[in-house]
């Protein structure tokens, strides 16, 4: 059965006593000049109490000046591409993801969106809270309601978001890993891990990564060393369909690649058509685990603070 906690339960005072673990917050960004301040500045009165020990953006070059934000607010600061160079030009969220471990040094690495609007510090003091102190628990997903806004109306649809989740991830895990169907938010951007575990694990760039870790993590640690905590509501920008479509692709493509990788010679008979045709092109790669590289760091050129 998967741990099902709310971030009310844990409490900044009682993490700081149970904390055993050094921990890092990252968040990968893209224009995300509108929220990333508030976000760093509620993430770093968290560093000034002890909790967080390592507050990293990673940021795609943001035209908006999103990286000169956060390092304002207090965050230190990383161009994606600077990071694991040889790997190439980026290629989304989960390669930002990847080359932002490879600087991260906490035992506990925090992954947050940058664009969220109502995001406070019980975003990361609940994804913390079943890994501090305790053993028994690996990797933490978040989950929250995701109201809808209606354009230039001021008026909101009440779960009316997340319809990538609801019309194809929780579908297709229900089906192909039903024991995974209960997390609700299985695409959540926001997620705990311990460090050691996440070196291990290959990253899917684009918008692949967040199902292909849930399904590579739960096929190494088991259900019971999972869990998710309720954070309240997110309310970020929406997309439009075509955006959601590829969205969509990439979630369909990661999943499928990943149960694929996960059988003696590649084969999984539950996935039928949604193994690619031949000669359909995939946008989608697989990183390498960091645990199988050396990593340079980061250069001086790279961070700033």
């Amino acid at each position: 059965m998967l741990a099902t906690f709310d971030h009310a339960q844990f409490e900044t005072a009682d993490l700081l006593r149970r904390k055993r673990e050094s921990v890092t917050v990252c968040i990968p960004t893209k224009e995300a000049a509108a929220t990333i301040a508030a976000t760093v500045r509620a993430v770093d009165g968290l560093r000034e109490l002890g909790l967080v020990d390592q507050l990293l953006v990673i940021d795609a070059d943001s035209p908006d000046g999103t990286a000169t934000l956060a390092v304002e607010a207090g965050a230190e600061v990383h161009r994606e591409g600077d990071l694991l160079p040889e790997a190439g030009p980026v290629e989304g969220k989960g390669d930002a993801m990847w080359r932002g471990l490879s600087v991260a040094t906490g035992d506990l690495v925090v992954y947050l969106d940058g664009d969220v609007r109502d995001f406070g510090a019980h975003y990361v003091t609940g994804l913390l809270g079943p890994l501090l102190g305790s053993s028994r628990t690996d990797f933490v997903r978040g989950f929250y309601r995701r109201p809808l806004a209606i354009a230039d109306t001021g008026m909101e649809i009440e779960d009316g978001g997340g319809r990538v989740t609801e019309l194809t991830a929780r579908p297709l895990l229900e089906l192909l890993v039903p024991e995974l169907a209960a997390f609700r938010q299985p695409l959540a951007g926001e997620c705990a891990v311990r460090r050691d575990l996440l070196t291990q694990v290959p990253f899917t760039t684009g918008y692949g990564v967040e199902i292909a870790m849930l399904v590579d993590i739960w096929r190494r640690v088991g259900i019971e060393r999972l869990a998710q905590v309720d954070l309240g509501t997110k309310r970020n920008s929406h997309q439009s369909l075509a955006a959601l479509s590829v969205m969509a692709r990439d979630v369909v493509a990661a999943l499928a690649a990943e149960l694929d990788a996960a059988k003696p010679g590649g084969t999984d008979d539950k996935l039928g058509a949604l193994r690619g045709a031949p000669g359909v092109p995939t946008r989608l790669r697989r990183r390498p685990p960091l645990a199988e590289l050396t990593v340079p760091g980061a250069t001086a050129a790279s961070c700033t603070r």
